[in-house]
């Protein structure tokens, strides 16, 4: 894979800008410096057709959550430096091509070369990695395309791909909150855990109407317990806000404005009728999954969108009555992913073994947090948790964390860089 070789200036003020607000914490430049530039230099590869590819790191697949994620914090230098931005509207026109493409796939080769992460049962093509369906695969894209304008005021992006890109996710979203009654879409793997394969001839757990939209699989890419998951639901809602506010000021017809209002409107129902609990310790808090028949999956998971997120995403704000009693049952032992020993404590994933809390989940406590004293802290626990490598990983060992998953995550990394940059006062625009 071809990558970058050399670096904009503007990423070597933005460490230098970094160095200077952290100076009492050379480790921790380092780490900033090692993560924020490997990602550039050693995922992203320019095609010739304008576009950008991003492998998500040790594996050669571009996922369509992931690589927004590698960019969004290199969005803050996208205003002045014309490569930077050129690079992420390459990666925003990929991710349209792979949408339209299949917009239940969520990683995707660079060419139609046939790699595959296992030959499952559902409808491959060449182009796909791998077909698991995922609500915020299809999120992350119209985020990264909005935040993208927002910051360049270019709007070139929205060209016949992209409004082809959004009524194919608007018609999936509608057919998925009808997913037993008019979804095509299977998948089935065989000789794997469940985690990676859905039951009822790969059909999913049986849901009822909610009005939230369906999704087989997590952002962590195992299956969901209850097919209504919450938080990909909270960041549908989001983006579909963002969508006809785009389409608002750039079409003269406001069709797409209109599907998207009514679409907002019954999911964000649904979320408020069916995604949330009373707790007996916590009060109402949101549940992680649910199916419409009364059953609630009570748990946090490490990937984003979680529910320790929702501020992060932009369906709410940090002090919302909600999400802070949700926030206090995601970080206490209630939550069966929350995991403490004797280096950290964080939440996990169901995706790696357990007592592992991954380096996402630090951040994201970070950036949806205005405590200093546990921003501090939670900065002190990442500059210890590197395994003296300098670069973050999936998950740790709560008791040692040279036991770890994934030496290169570019995702962790920039999750991290993202962190340090708030610390430090430099914003990714996120809101409407």
């Amino acid at each position: 894979m071809h990558v970058q070789q050399t670096l904009p200036r503007s990423m070597y003020r933005m460490i230098d800008d970094i160095a200077a607000c952290m100076g009492d914490k050379p480790k921790l430049i380092s780490m900033f410096r090692n993560c924020y530039t490997n990602t550039y230099l050693t995922t992203m590869e320019r095609l010739q057709d304008d576009t950008t590819f991003i492998i998500t790191g040790d594996i050669p697949a571009m996922w369509l959550r992931d690589s927004t994620s590698q960019v969004r914090p290199y969005l803050s230098l996208a205003g002045e430096d014309q490569d930077i931005a050129s690079f992420i509207k390459g990666v925003i026109r990929r991710q349209m091509v792979y949408i339209v493409h299949d917009p239940y796939a969520n990683a995707f080769n660079k060419e139609p070369n046939g790699n595959c992460e296992n030959h499952d049962q559902t409808d491959m093509t060449a182009w796909i990695w791998e077909r698991k369906y995922e609500v915020d695969s299809l999120c992350y894209p119209l985020q990264l395309a909005y935040m993208y304008w927002k910051v360049t005021g270019d709007t070139d992006h929205f060209d016949d791909m992209f409004w082809k890109a959004v009524r194919t996710i608007v018609n999936v979203w509608t057919t998925e909150q009808h997913h037993e009654e008019k979804s095509q879409y299977r998948f089935q793997r065989t000789n794997c855990p469940p985690s990676d394969t859905l039951p009822r001839e790969g059909l999913g757990a049986p849901v009822a109407y909610t009005g939230m939209t369906w999704s087989g699989f997590r952002p962590s890419d195992d299956a969901c317990q209850y097919g209504y998951l919450i938080p990909s639901n909270m960041f549908a809602v989001v983006v579909l806000k963002y969508v006809a506010e785009i389409a608002t000021q750039m079409l003269e017809n406001d069709q797409i404005a209109e599907q998207c209002h009514h679409l907002t409107a019954e999911i964000d129902n649904g979320i408020q009728t069916y995604g949330t609990i009373e707790h007996p310790v916590y009060g109402r808090i949101y549940a992680y999954e649910t199916d419409g028949y009364g059953h609630y999956n009570l748990m946090d998971d490490a990937n984003v969108p979680s529910l320790l997120s929702i501020p992060y995403i932009g369906y709410c704000g940090k002090d919302d009555e909600i999400y802070q009693n949700t926030r206090a049952f995601l970080l206490s032992m209630e939550n069966p992913y929350f995991y403490k020993g004797k280096v950290a404590e964080g939440i996990g994933s169901p995706h790696t073994p357990e007592q592992y809390i991954w380096h996402i989940a630090l951040s994201i406590q970070g950036l949806t947090s205005d405590n200093l004293f546990e921003r501090q802290r939670l900065l002190d626990m990442l500059e210890a948790t590197d395994a003296a490598t300098h670069f973050m990983h999936e998950g740790f060992h709560v008791d040692d964390p040279t036991q770890f998953t994934r030496p290169w995550f570019s995702w962790a990394n920039m999750m991290f860089c993202e962190f340090i940059m708030d610390c430090c006062g430099v914003k990714v625009h996120t809101t409407a």
